[in-house]
Parts: structure tokens; C-alpha cells; sequence
């Protein structure tokens, strides 16, 4: 070798091992090449290679970088992130990896999250990006845990391992054969036992016989359901180690890679399908997927979740039509899994009876399956926590809710001011500062405010404004009394200071300068009584306690703290960190993804990152946790469960309850209201109600219930077919969107387009005299959208938040979403309200490119 390090062709690497004879270094980038692999569809859709270029230049050849300067000015971003993807993989700089995660973080790309190069390939998760839209529809239902940490409770040392049991890594318990054993026989199940238990494990035994019992030339297909994207990986991960080394084909969609993949032929392909619902019902909506006879096997994960427009009920509506239709096609098995099947508002075994048949109707179940003869194995391995109410009483005076009252009700007289019938614009009676009940009256009045018409169009979008302003700092004030009950006043005064310093970043007029005014002469008094110790709240001083005494009775406690909200998480971390007579405590915090506000809520990697140190018990010992936690994410074991004026239905009772399964756990609801108290009673009496009338049920005789169930079905599809809707009319009419803040004219109806039948934007010069635009704080690639700018109305003194900018294509285009936006009927005059583009019936022209380059 006589070349010189300056004329090796750019492989300095490469020249370096051969020099040395040591390959080590090169082979250690093997890992990153194969994770760079696996990731390559997300760094084509997120990556911007010209933003990062320059700080990969000493990782590329010189003319590797012309290369790919040339090609995302020629072909595109996305096939210049193709070409730096293929110039990567063969790059021999051992620094490649951290360079890539460096330029990542510098321009905060949000593929840095992916790109985990401590870990490698093996933690890497896809991110949801159906949330970076900001046009989704949101549902909340309530989850369960998908129990993945209880497969390793089945786990058998390897010295108890066989070799028949070589593709079998779990060890079966009793009370998980006796679950399946309905399932087995190929009836209609519901599978009803405790978070904990390992129902997921049962899945996979009958998942297993289902697919073993076909003879040679026929083929089962199971597909298993999960509601949510972290239950969705961690059931495609289990399902996936389970039954590859059994030979058999498992593959996933969700949300996030739905658009780009074949559905049908992926489906086809595989014999497990792991799926989030959604994705099912718009496949056979669209008719995609023909049928449900394409299945064999259905598994509903937290089935309770079946009812109403819920996508686990518009699958089975699918499914009870051809059933009751007399379709030919064969039907799927189904089987539902859920900690509780609920009780619904029944007040006596009658109506839990009826409430949990109308459910096994919806799953059309024969069957409820619990844990009967197995019950004391079955008690060895989940320990109910012992349950304890602490009622403690709030501060006996509180003279920070007294100045923020009188801030309240001054800025409540403002707006009376110029609108007499303020107060009469909800129908809510009994509003109280500082309540959820004042926070629905606020909302409710606001969205009327919205609407107002006067003659006077300018004194209409003067005073539609101020009435904005102030139902805005209305919610602002009643939020920051909330926290105040349940945190300090310090916390509360904080989360308002934060308001008015982005109130002052924005429009700031004279109505807003009026405002923050008023507070700023109450600041250095709210500061004052903020920081007297005797101000301190009684409920954080009992919350210390239990936590002192049940750490001193066990110092390796491991808690979850439920608290309402993601403003009281911060505070009681806050609070916790602050506090020397709980220093021994590391808290940590889970919260959810927020689709509203990308600046709040956790991304899955976080959450990801927070829960394997919490399992591990390493950086924490206590999680602050809202109800995301009891929402189908994979949770430690704990021996403490702390619900903080936290209290839901009883199946969210069971859930949060079900968190605390180590042995000798105990369960603390701490609250300073009776009601919350009385409503957990009732609770635990549904419970009970709940199990009464399920052993009721597993007594009748087996035709029997299936003719009752039968007879559900029969009534519920006749009131579905008599309700349901004919397809709306589009109005063709044209019609004014106005600025739901001021009242500013956007844009006509006529001018609107749809791109990919749910994103609008707006043609035309004039529109772009409307609106502003402002760098967004978190760019992102999703599908074919490069999202640059928020947009905001261009009255100085409104910047009232209207969408986004994005790349499309080629296009440089204006995406509204339409909460942002009054509609008005131009002849009538008539202004409505709509929160989603899909309640709007209008003329929706579709986007056409030859009609955006004339």
C-alpha cells in the first residue's frame, strides 16, 4: 500500500483498517447501516438533506455531496434523501452515526428521535404521524394495558426448557388454559379476567390452535385489533417473536403506514395482521378489503370498547349485517379481551345484565369466559392492592382565588359592557369560579360569542373580538384556580404568567393590553400570598405524608401518581423536586400525545424512554401519570398506586386499580371532596354488581343466550337501518369564511379545494393578503407534505392561528383548518360554527395542479 491518506478516494476509513489490519471500527457501523435500513422510508418522508448537508460533508465524498445537491434541485427532496441514504450506507467514517444524530438535533428534525444510536437498531419505534396532521378527528375511549411485561412473567428458566418446547418460550398457567378453553372449541368469546393476568398470552394460545387446526391446503387468518399506536407496537412485537419462529407470516398497519402500503396484498400475504381499527373500517368502506370472510380469527383488544361509533362497533355492524343478512360468506371467530366489561348507568343487576348482553350482541359473544377454577393460582400471581380513602379538607382561606375572582368578575363586567346578554348566553346555572362547571358555561358562551351579528359589520368584528379576548382570559383565570386546589398557588401563578407572555408576543391590543394590565396590578400581591408558607395546601401536606410513611415502611417502593391533568403533572413534579422531606423520591412524568398543541405532550419515544427507566427502576421510583397510563401502555409492576382527585368509571376504577399488582400493594384515592369519595363507592358496588351478573349469565343455558343475543341483534339493526342518514347534499351556494377572532373576511367557499379528501386549501392572490406566516417551531415531512409556516390572520392586532404552509408537491400552498373560521351564508346573513371539516357540507372541489399553474 504506498497511496497517501490524501489519495485513497475519499475511504480514509477503509484505507485506515487495511493500513492497521483492524476492521473492528468498520464492522461496528454494521448495526447503524441495517437501523439506517429498516428507517429508510421515515428519512425519505422527514429528512431536508440540504439542511443537513453541510454537517455530513466530513462523513461523504466531496462529489457524493454534489451529487445529492443536484438531485433534490433536479428530482426532489425526498430522492435526494434516497441518494444520502445510499451514500451513508457505504460511508466507512466510524463517526457517521453520531454526525447524522448531530445535524439532526441541530436543525431539531424530528427523525432524531428514531435515529437512537445509543441503543441501535433494536428500540426503535415509528412514530404516529397521523398526529402531526393538524385536520385529525379525535376520539378518546378508554384502554387497557396489553400486558407485554406479563409474557415474561410465563417465561421458563432455560434448564426447564425441552426441546418440544424450543418454539414455545412461555410457560402456560392453569387459569390461561381455562380462558381459552371456550375460544379453543371455536365459540364467540369474550375473555374477561384482571389487568396482569396475561391475556395477551392467552390470545397467543388460541391465536396458535386456531391457526393448527386447518387441514393441509387450507389457511386460517387472524387478525388482532389494537385501539391505540403504543398498544399497537407492542402487540405487533409480541405477536411477531411468538409465531415467526413457528414459521408463520405476522405483519402490522396502523395510521402511520397506512398510505403508503398496499393493503389487500399485504393482508393476503400474511396469516396474522396486527391493525388499529381504523384502518379496517375505512378499507371496507372503500371496499379494499371485499369482506370479513377474508378472516378466520378476529381479536379485539379491551372489547369493551364495542359500542356506539366506536371503529371496534362499525367492524361488527359490518360483520352483523352479512350475518343477518344471509350472506353466503363465511363469518370470522371472534374474541374479545377486557379487564372489565362494565355496567354502563345500570343501577341493579337487571340492567348490568342487559347492558353486558347488548355488549356480547355488539361482539356477537356465546360466551363469557373467567377465571373460575383456577382462581387461587390465579390470586398468586395478581395481588388486588388494599384500597384507602383520605379525605382531607381544602385551605380554610384562600386569598389567591380571591384576587383572581375579582380579576373574574372585572372581566366579566368588561364584556357586559358590550354585550348585555353576556351572561345569558349558556343556559348552565350554578357556575362557580374555579369549577369544570364554570369551564362548560366559558366555552359554551364563547362559541356563541363567535356568531354575534350587527348591522355594523366593523362594530360587529370590534366587539366579536373583545368578547374573544376576554372568555379567552376567562379560561385562562378558571384553569389557573383549578391548579391552585390541587397544587400550590405558586404553580397557578406560573401557568399565568406564561399566558400573558405569550398574550404580549402576539396581537397585543388595546382590549389585551387593558387586561394584562389589571393582572400586572395584582401581580406583586398574587407573588406575596403565592410565597406565605401558610398558604400551603392541606392536600399536598397529606399527599407528603402517605408518601414519607409508605417509603419508610419500604424504601424500594415503586408509585404511580394519577393525577387529572397535564398542568398538575408539571406542578407536582415541580412541587415533588422542591420539597427536601421527599428528596428520596425521583419522579418522573408519562403524559399523552397532544394533537391540539404540538408544543405540549410526550412523543412515543419519550414515553418510551420514561417507562424502560421506570421498569428498569433506575432514574425513577415515582411516575406522575394522567389517564394515559391506565390507556394501553405497557407499565412497570408497583406496590403503590396514589389516585389524586382522580376518579373516572368503574372500568377505569379496575385499570388504575390493576396498576398496582406487586404483592402487598396498596391503593390511595386522596381527595378533599365528598362526591369524589361517593362516586368511587359506586364504583366498586358496579363492581361487584358487574361480576354478580356475569357468574348469572355463565348459568344460562348456552341456546338460550344465544337466542336473547340474537334478539338484540335483530332490534339494534332495525333502529341502525331506520337512522340511517341519507348521504347529505352538498349546498352549492357560495359562501364567506370569516376569522373566528375578529370576524375578518378570509376567503369565499368557491375558492376552497381538497387535497387527498381531507386537507383544504385556498386559491388565489387574494387569499394571501388575509394571513401572516411564521416560521413553524416544528417542521416535519409527512406523506407528501413538507409542513414550513404556521399561518395566523393578518389583522396586527388579532393573529389569530389559521393553519399551516406547506410544500405539496411543487405547490407552496396555505392548509386552513376550519375551527379557526365563522362561516356566513352571504344571502341570509346566517353564521355557523363547525369544529370539523366533514360537518360542512359544501360544494368540496377537489385540488387540481393544472388549475393552481394557470
Amino acid at each position: 500500500m504506498n497511496a497517501s491518506i490524501d489519495d485513497n478516494s475519499g475511504y480514509s476509513g477503509l484505507y485506515e483498517a487495511i493500513e492497521s489490519w483492524d476492521f473492528q471500527k468498520i464492522e461496528k457501523l454494521e448495526e447503524y447501516r441495517l437501523l439506517l435500513k429498516r428507517l429508510q422510508p421515515e428519512f425519505k418522508s422527514r429528512i431536508i438533506p440540504t439542511d443537513i448537508l453541510s454537517d455530513l460533508s466530513e462523513c461523504l465524498i466531496n462529489q457524493e455531496c454534489e451529487e445529492i445537491t443536484q438531485i433534490c434541485s433536479t428530482k426532489g427532496m425526498m430522492a435526494g434523501a434516497e441518494k444520502l441514504v445510499e451514500c451513508l450506507l457505504r460511508s466507512d467514517k466510524e463517526n457517521w452515526p453520531k454526525t447524522l444524530k448531530f445535524a439532526l438535533e441541530k436543525e431539531r428534525n424530528q427523525f432524531s428521535e428514531l435515529w437512537i444510536i445509543e441503543k441501535g437498531i433494536k428500540d426503535v419505534e415509528t412514530e404516529d404521524l397521523e398526529e402531526k396532521m393538524e385536520t385529525s378527528d379525535i376520539q378518546i375511549f378508554y384502554q387497557e394495558d396489553p400486558e407485554c411485561q406479563n409474557l415474561s412473567e410465563n417465561s421458563c428458566p432455560p434448564s426447564e426448557v425441552s426441546d418440544t418446547d424450543l418454539y414455545s418460550p412461555f410457560k402456560t398457567r392453569s387459569y390461561q388454559l381455562e380462558l381459552a378453553v371456550p375460544a379453543k372449541k371455536g365459540k364467540n368469546t369474550i375473555i374477561c379476567a384482571p389487568t396482569g393476568c396475561g391475556k395477551t398470552f392467552v390470545a397467543l394460545l388460541i391465536c396458535e390452535h386456531h391457526l393448527k387446526k386447518f387441514p393441509q391446503g387450507q389457511k386460517g387468518k387472524v387478525v388482532f385489533f389494537a385501539n391505540q399506536i403504543p398498544v399497537y407496537e407492542q402487540q405487533k412485537s409480541v405477536f411477531s417473536k411468538y409465531f415467526e419462529r413457528l414459521g408463520y407470516r405476522v405483519t402490522g398497519i396502523s395510521g402511520a403506514t397506512a398510505e403508503n402500503v398496499p393493503v389487500k396484498q399485504i393482508v393476503e400475504n400474511n396469516d396474522i395482521i396486527v391493525l388499529t381499527p381504523q384502518i379496517l373500517v375505512n378499507n371496507l368502506k372503500n371496499g379494499t378489503i371485499p369482506s370479513l370472510s377474508i378472516f378466520t380469527l378476529m381479536i379485539f383488544d379491551e372489547c369493551h370498547n364495542t359500542s356506539k361509533q366506536h371503529p371496534y362497533n362499525m367492524i361488527m355492524f359490518n360483520y352483523l349485517d352479512q350475518k343477518l343478512g344471509g350472506s353466503s360468506g363465511p363469518l370470522p371467530q371472534v374474541i374479545g379481551l377486557t379487564a372489565s366489561v362494565g355496567v354502563g348507568d345500570a343501577k341493579d343487576t337487571g340492567e348490568a345484565l342487559d347492558y353486558i348482553c347488548k355488549l356480547c350482541a355488539s361482539l356477537d359473544a356465546s360466551v363469557i369466559a373467567t377465571v373460575q377454577d383456577n382462581l387461587e393460582e390465579l390470586e398468586q400471581v395478581v395481588y388486588k392492592p388494599q384500597k384507602f380513602f383520605r379525605k382531607v379538607e381544602s385551605r380554610v382561606s384562600d386569598k389567591f382565588k380571591c384576587i383572581i375572582a375579582q380579576l373574574m368578575r372585572e372581566t366579566e363586567s368588561l364584556a357586559k359592557r358590550i354585550c348585555k346578554d353576556f351572561e345569558n348566553l349558556s343556559k348552565i346555572q350554578n357556575r362557580e369560579f374555579g369549577t369544570q362547571k364554570y369551564e362548560q358555561w366559558i366555552v359554551t358562551v364563547q362559541k356563541a360569542c363567535m356568531v354575534l351579528q350587527m348591522p355594523d359589520k366593523e362594530e360587529e368584528s370590534r366587539i366579536c373580538k373583545a368578547l374573544f379576548l376576554y372568555t379567552s382570559h376567562l379560561r385562562k383565570y378558571n384553569d389557573a384556580l383549578i391548579i391552585s386546589e390541587d397544587a400550590r398557588m405558586k404553580d397557578a401563578l406560573h401557568y399565568l404568567k406564561d399566558f400573558f407572555s405569550n398574550v404580549r408576543a402576539a396581537g397585543f391590543d388595546e382590549t389585551e393590553q387593558d387586561l394584562t394590565q389589571r393582572f400586572e396590578e395584582k401581580l406583586q400581591e398574587l407573588e406575596s400570598v403565592s410565597r406565605d408558607p401558610s398558604n400551603e395546601n392541606p392536600k399536598l401536606e397529606d399527599l407528603c405524608f402517605i408518601l414519607q410513611e409508605e417509603y419508610h415502611l419500604n424504601p424500594e417502593t415503586i408509585t404511580i401518581l394519577f393525577v387529572k391533568t397535564r398542568a398538575l403533572v408539571d406542578a407536582l413534579k415541580n412541587w415533588i423536586e422542591g420539597n427536601s422531606k421527599l428528596s428520596f423520591l425521583k419522579p418522573g412524568i408519562l403524559t399523552g400525545r397532544s394533537k391540539t398543541n404540538q408544543n405540549t405532550g410526550m412523543t412515543l419515544p419519550a414515553q418510551k424512554c420514561i417507562l424502560d427507566s421506570f421498569k428498569a427502576h433506575g432514574d425513577h421510583n415515582i411516575l406522575i401519570a394522567t389517564s394515559v397510563a391506565d390507556e394501553g401502555i405497557d407499565i412497570a409492576q408497583c406496590n403503590l398506586v396514589i389516585l389524586y382527585e382522580y376518579v373516572g368509571n368503574v372500568i377505569k376504577m379496575i385499570q388504575t386499580r390493576g396498576r398496582g399488582r406487586a404483592r402487598g400493594s396498596k391503593c390511595f384515592l386522596l381527595t378533599s371532596s365528598a362526591a369524589v369519595i361517593e362516586k368511587e363507592n359506586i364504583n366498586m358496588y358496579k363492581e361487584k354488581m358487574m361480576n354478580d351478573s356475569i357468574l348469572c349469565l355463565q348459568k344460562w343455558d348456552e341456546a338460550v343466550f344465544k337466542e336473547k343475543i340474537l334478539h338484540i341483534q335483530i332490534d339494534e339493526k332495525l333502529i341502525r337501518d331506520s337512522q340511517e342518514k341519507t348521504k347529505p347534499v352538498p349546498d352549492k351556494e357560495n359562501k364567506k369564511l370569516l376569522c373566528r377572532k375578529c370576524k375578518a373576511f378570509a376567503c369565499y367557499t368557491a375558492d376552497i379545494r381538497v387535497i387527498e379528501e381531507s386537507h383544504y386549501t385556498v386559491l388565489g392572490d387574494a387569499f394571501k393578503e388575509c394571513f401572516v406566516s411564521r416560521p413553524h417551531p416544528k417542521p416535519i415531512q409527512f406523506s407528501n407534505f413538507y409542513k414550513r409556516a404556521k399561518i395566523f390572520c393578518a389583522r396586527q392586532d388579532c393573529s389569530h392561528d389559521w393553519g399551516i404552509h406547506v410544500k405539496y408537491k411543487t405547490f407552496e400552498i396555505p392548509v386552513i383548518k376550519i375551527e379557526s373560521f365563522v362561516v356566513e351564508d352571504i344571502a341570509t346573513g346566517v353564521q355557523t360554527l363547525y369544529s370539523k371539516w366533514k360537518d360542512f357540507h359544501f360544494e368540496k372541489i377537489p385540488f387540481d395542479a393544472a388549475e393552481m399553474s394557470k
